[in-house]
Order: C-alpha cells, then structure tokens, then sequence
C-alpha cells in the first residue's frame, strides 16, 4: 500500500485537447456556473427573507440549494480552469478531497430530494396531519439524518480510495477525480473494490430512486380524489420533483449501477448530475411555482425600492 507515495498528482484529460473545443466548452461552462451560483443563491435569499422560509417544501428547498452550490462548486471551478490550461494536473491530496465532496455533497443532495418526496406525501395524502407530521423539529431532523447519510456513503469511498496503491500510469481519463476513474489506473487487482463501490454509490441511487418513484406513485394515485384546482397545484410541484429527480438519478445511475468499469461516455453524463441539474433545479422550481415567483418579485422588488428610497 505504500506504493501510493510513487504518484504525488493526477493528470486529469478532460474532454478534449483541440483548442477550439476547449473554448467553447469554457465559456459554456463558465455561464453555466455563474448561472447555478446566481440562481441558487436568488432561491436562498427570496425563501430566508420570507414567510416562505417556515414551510416544510421551502425549507428543504434552502437545503438543496446549498447543497447544490457545495456540489457542483467542488467539481466546475477546476474544470473551467483547466479548460485554460495544457498540463490539467491535481494533486494527490486535492484528487482524495475532490472524491470525498463530491460524494458527500452530492449524498446530502440525494436525501434531500427523498425528504422532499416525503414533504409532498404527507401534504398530499395526509393533509389535515401535515403541520404536526412536518413539524420543524421533525424537517430538522431529516436533514440532519441526510448529512449523516451521505457522510456514511461518503467516508468509505475515501478511505476506500486512500487505500488504492498508485505506481504507474497517472491519467485519469475524467474531468474529475471519482472512484471508477482511480481504480482503473490503481496498480492493483480493484474487483472487489470495483464491487463495494457499486455496492455503496450504485445502490444507494437505485434504492433512493425506487423509494422516490414508489411516493410519486402512491400521490398521483391519491390525487384522484382531489378537486381538479387541487390537482393540477399538487401536479405542477409534483412535476418539478420528477423533472429534478430525473435529471439527476438517471445518469447516475446508469454510471454507478454496473460492473466496475468506465466508458468515455461516462464524461458526458457527469456532466447531467454535477453541472446540468444544479443548473436546472432553481429554474425548475421557480418558473412552475407561483408562489416562490410572487415571493422572489416581493422580495428583490422591495429591496430595490429601499435602497432607492435610502439613495434620495
């Protein structure tokens, strides 16, 4: 295990050597990470400076927000800096690091969803108990019981890939470090450990999705007994989950739920789960929400015109 020593940095091949296509890929991504720090941080404020901020939905809400600006902020300022670059190298420490947020981020991220799968549950199918089921107390300790999840999936991922030796070749064929990507170039027999990480981040995935898919099942089911004004509000958020849980489930699943190994596509649907879905989720959740689009005019409306009335 000491032969790790021999590697002190990785050699990260991105997407593309061809200058062009690294230009555009950095303005793409520079706007796109300027526009997940923008929107995210827009949906922080409008819910903590409102009424908004005490109900359940809008709580978890802050929640996945943060988390989606941790996320994707351990992955994309690297990459757009290596988009400017020749040599894209990390060091051994960072690339550790890198494998750690990433998966402890994006734990969090998950569980969050699954809480907010429950909010709506409980709203939908139990509504005169929802205020004493989703009591404050009880939305703190879900996110509390998500920090502590992902910190469970995330630490032997860690350790796991402290573990590797590395004695040869050091390029990993990714734009980040992740575990697939270190076992492949690991100088060592990585079945088993090729096993446990599908084991860990690969079930993890499909069983939360399972559970996500099964609620959204039993409240479209439930919503048949709801007036129809009752159903397409229940519907419009509903939509709004699918439509996130989608966008980040589906790609990764399909690269962590199968036998250890990468393809060169495996970049392209990195890219959904770390930069497209942090991307999304604030658009997604305000432009088919009325009320957090009334709140966000309230707010930034009348922030404005207080300075204004300050100024003269």
């Amino acid at each position: 295990m000491e032969s790790q020593s021999n590697i002190s940095e990785f050699i990260l091949l991105g997407f593309s050597y061809d200058p062009n296509v690294q230009l555009f890929c950095f303005v793409l991504f520079l706007l796109v990470y300027v526009s997940i720090l923008v929107g995210n941080l827009l949906v922080l404020v409008s819910i903590t400076c409102s009424s908004l901020y005490h109900q359940p939905m809008y709580y978890f809400l802050t929640h996945l927000s943060s988390m989606d600006i941790c996320y994707t902020s351990s992955v994309t300022p690297k990459l757009i800096g290596d988009l400017l670059v020749e040599k894209k190298s990390i060091s051994y420490g960072s690339c550790m690091l890198q494998v750690f947020s990433m998966h402890f981020f994006g734990g969090v991220e998950i569980f969050i969803l699954a809480a907010m799968a429950f909010d709506r549950y409980v709203a939908i199918c139990k509504p005169l108990h929802y205020m004493i089921i989703m009591s404050r107390s009880k939305c703190n300790f879900l996110v509390l019981s998500a920090w502590v999840g992902a910190a469970a999936h995330s630490f032997p991922q860690l350790f796991l890939a402290i573990l590797l030796p590395f004695c040869g070749p050091n390029e990993i064929d990714h734009y980040f470090c992740d575990i697939f990507p270190l076992l492949k170039v690991a100088c060592t027999d990585t079945y088993v450990a090729g096993l446990l990480v599908v084991a860990n981040s690969g079930l993890i995935a499909l069983v939360t999705f399972v559970v996500l898919f099964v609620s959204y099942v039993i409240i479209l089911f439930t919503l048949r007994n709801h007036s129809a004004e009752g159903r397409r509000k229940a519907l419009s958020t509903c939509a709004s989950h699918i439509t996130v849980v989608l966008l980040y489930f589906a790609p990764a699943i399909f690269v962590y739920l199968r036998p250890p190994t990468t393809f060169p596509e495996d970049k392209v649907f990195a890219v959904f789960y770390t930069i497209i879905a942090p991307m999304f989720n604030p658009l997604i959740y305000t432009l088919r929400n009325r009320e957090m689009k009334d709140t966000m005019r309230k707010v930034w409306c009348q922030s404005y015109f207080q300075r204004k009335n300050t100024h003269n």
